[in-house]
């Protein structure tokens, strides 16, 4: 049988020691659910206030029951189309091959989370070395009005040599050393999309390694991300006390089943969740984000219906898409102020987008099929 979970620098004016004092007081928490600001409690609304880069004209959510609130949209670490932007910055194609330094494409990351910062998004999502250290680098100087996720995933559990509590939090310090950062507000291992390919052995290990950083006041919050629905209900059951946050796919055609469903554990163990992949890797829409696009106003009204669809719904803390200019991240902030339920129209205009969306998924994105049900 599995054996269940065991039990002074200054940035920005925040010490270690208040850092951790603040991530107990977090722990203990609100016990408020995910439901609309307006049922919340006069303690959880004066408590919401105090969130980071609060914005009376956007929405914020419970994390969980982890004590902090983070807007109902969040930036997601993904940069895929910023090569619309930044001209020829992608070298090889790929987008995690961007020039880091590229003056253009720095200025476009800064600009982006200011645009962020004064919308009221509060909460960074980075997945990857590239992303640490591009956000860590946007967030200079600032580091107090965003939350921060951290993945280093080239180093994690998705490689043999890392799936140990000692590399694992070999990798964690290398990422705030490079990064330049004292803390991470929440450490989310990245595992194997299908995260029930680890060993029970290697999963130990990596709940340790997120126990330790957490103990040890280098990561706020801590958490993973999987594709593996079954796996994730399993974890969150097995390690209550250290799952506080899990990050995992849901897209505009997401259904929650009836019964048995992976978010009825997100819900009865207080855990956050944040969502990946709302506009199904951007085969949502009709053009490409390049200026001129001639779909851009129809891009635009897909991507508020498919905010406000997830939304709708409260299996989940937030969607967390990745946007490429201030202009993409002022429509998400609008969508969370639009009408919640989409009318009979709209639900057919996106029904339709999402077939289209499904039909031209490339191989390796079939699997946002299965996620239809969750």
């Amino acid at each position: 049988m599995h054996k269940k979970q065991r039990e002074s620098h200054k940035e920005d004016g925040l010490t270690r020691r208040e850092f951790m004092r603040d991530g107990a007081i977090a722990a203990a928490g609100l016990a408020v659910g995910l439901g609309a600001v307006g049922s919340q409690s006069a303690y959880a609304e004066a408590t919401m206030r105090k969130t980071r880069s609060y914005n009376p004209e956007m929405e914020y959510r419970p994390l969980g029951k982890t004590g902090l609130w983070v807007s109902a949209v969040c930036l997601g670490g993904h940069w895929k189309l910023v090569d619309k932007m930044v001209s020829g910055l992608f070298e090889g194609g790929n987008w995690l091959g961007a020039d880091l330094n590229h003056p253009g494409f720095k200025k476009n990351r800064h600009d982006v989370v200011t645009r962020c910062i004064e919308s009221g998004i509060n909460y960074i999502d980075a997945c990857t070395m590239q992303e640490v250290l591009t956000y860590a680098e946007a967030l200079r100087g600032r580091r107090e009005q965003m939350y921060l996720g951290c993945s280093w995933y080239q180093e994690e559990m998705r490689r043999e040599e890392y799936r140990t509590t000692e590399a694992l939090l070999g990798t964690l310090d290398k990422a705030l050393q490079q990064a330049k950062l004292d803390y991470v507000d929440l450490w989310r291992i990245t595992m194997h999309e299908k995260s029930s390919d680890h060993t029970e052995a290697e999963v130990d290990e990596m709940m340790n390694a997120l126990e330790k950083a957490r103990k040890q006041g280098k990561a706020r919050l801590t958490g993973f991300s999987s594709h593996d629905r079954p796996h994730i209900k399993w974890m969150i059951e097995t390690y209550p006390d250290i799952v506080q946050v899990v990050v995992t796919p849901f897209t505009a055609r997401s259904k929650v089943r009836p019964r048995d469903s992976l978010f009825d554990a997100l819900k009865k163990y207080g855990v956050g969740c944040l969502g990946i992949k709302p506009f199904s890797s951007n085969a949502l829409f009709k053009g490409k984000s390049e200026p001129g696009n001639p779909h851009s106003e129809e891009d635009d009204r897909l991507a508020r219906m498919a905010i406000r669809y997830i939304l709708a719904t409260d299996a989940i803390t937030a969607p967390i898409p990745g946007l490429i200019n201030a202009h993409q991240v002022d429509n998400v902030a609008r969508a969370v102020k639009e009408r919640r339920e989409l009318d009979v129209a709209e639900a057919q205009e996106l029904e339709q987008a999402m077939d289209e969306a499904w039909a031209k998924l490339p191989a390796d994105y079939q699997w946002l099929k299965d996620w239809e049900y969750v």
